[in-house]
């Protein structure tokens, strides 16, 4: 009988152990099942900070792209009438560059005698001055009249290779990123061109098409290509 009373004891403390050992998992997991909430909480936060952030970044890159376009856009308009021109050597222009540009371009382009170029201003570039045998400063040349400025350049397109005093004088028009820009549409003008379908370019880099009756205007040639 001691032995069976005893027997039982030792099964009760057991049981007790068990079931206090029980009592600690079930409180860790209560710990850890809470701390996996707070952790689930704070990614779920982090989450949303996350994309809150991206959105703001997002918005902020299309801000940039739009403030980007509308400097090119106001840079562009303001050179609207602005030609420059390569070639001419330093110091040719005697300090009146406006006078000599109206006296030798006329003839230069072949022009009628007399033809009123109208330049409201032109002036070397702004870099430093250039040492002997190294190639001059562009000139660039502001017309009052962006009409004149675009048969100026029709008519130096039109010679191909133009030459004063044996130095070969080049003609470009707008900035570098904008002529880059309409560059991108000649693939396409060229497949419009061979289907004989009506297009133009137009400032600053919108390319217009007519078909069937109806005009669509593209902003970038991958538009136009679809």
């Amino acid at each position: 009988w001691c032995h069976y009373l005893l027997t039982c004891y030792k099964i009760r403390a057991n049981l007790q152990q068990i079931s206090s050992t029980i009592v600690e998992i079930k409180q860790g997991n209560a710990d850890i099942l809470g701390r996996l909430t707070s952790i689930e909480s704070h990614l779920s936060d982090s989450d949303g900070r996350l994309l809150a952030a991206e959105t703001k970044i997002e918005l902020l890159a299309l801000d940039i792209t739009s403030l980007r376009n509308r400097l090119d856009d106001q840079e562009n308009r303001a050179r609207r009438n602005n030609v420059r021109i390569l070639g001419f050597p330093e110091g040719i222009e005697e300090g009146n560059l406006a006078r000599f540009l109206g006296e030798v371009l006329p003839v230069l382009l072949k022009f009628p005698e007399g033809t009123d170029f109208s330049i409201e201003r032109a002036h070397r570039s702004l870099a430093l001055m250039p040492a002997p045998g190294q190639r001059p400063r562009p000139l660039v040349v502001k017309f009052l009249h962006f009409p004149m400025k675009e048969l100026l350049l029709k008519a130096a397109q039109e010679l191909g290779k133009v030459d004063w005093d044996g130095h070969n004088i080049v003609f470009s028009d707008l900035l570098k990123a904008l002529q880059d820009r309409r560059r991108l549409f000649l693939p396409v003008k060229k497949i419009l061109h061979d289907k004989n379908i009506k297009y133009g370019l137009f400032y600053p880099a919108t390319l217009r098409i007519t078909h069937n009756g109806k005009t669509s205007l593209f902003g970038t040639a991958e538009d136009a290509e679809k």
